[in-house]
């Protein structure tokens, strides 16, 4: 596998990671730079992990995850983004927003949007790659996506603020579906 492909591959595995960073940017409402770092760094290391994991599981647990891997991406987006959704329909006064920030709604994101990076891993261990330049690849595309993405989010964010907020909630329950409807349509 060429650099060119494993940067391609990480780029694919990352837009999930950056449409959600994008949607953490929005809700923030001071970014500072150790905000983007720890949501990239969760973001990152989690893309990086997850193919490391069903790597080194390969052929044994490929049946097993793939049966069951697109519903735990849909479950987790659809409650995260349905609970911005609601949080962003209600009045200001009664407002109490997700908060990209807090350690459980990050590692439930991160999980949601880096199990496709486990069925990838399992299909690298089929094809005889070599894991760890992959994985450094993604995990640092990933990374920069996330980063980048938290301050688009953010600039995006204050001129469209109520739109946007529902754009990143129906963004996140959107990929939980197609995630969703690719698998059930491949099977």
């Amino acid at each position: 596998m060429s650099f060119i492909e494993m940067s391609l591959l990480g780029i694919g595995l990352a837009a999930d990671a950056f449409a959600v960073s994008v949607t953490s940017g929005i809700a923030i409402e001071r970014m500072k730079l150790h905000h983007a770092m720890l949501i990239a760094g969760f973001f990152g290391f989690f893309q990086a992990l997850m193919p490391l994991i069903g790597w080194a599981v390969g052929g044994f647990a490929r049946d097993y995850v793939s049966s069951f891997d697109h519903w735990i991406a849909f479950v987790l987006l659809s409650f995260v983004g349905g609970k911005m959704l609601y949080e962003s329909l209600k009045n200001d006064d009664d407002k109490e927003p997700v908060n990209p920030l807090d350690i459980y709604v990050l590692f439930m994101l991160a999980i949601a949007t880096s199990i496709d990076a486990l069925a990838v891993g399992v299909t690298l261990s089929f094809v005889n790659v070599s894991i760890i330049e992959p994985v450094l690849i993604i995990g640092l595309i990933t990374f920069v996506l996330s980063f980048a993405g938290t301050y688009i989010g953010k600039i995006c964010g204050h001129l469209f603020e109520k739109k946007l907020e529902i754009a990143g909630a129906l963004i996140l329950i959107g990929i939980g579906i197609k995630i969703l409807v690719e698998h059930l349509m491949g099977k």
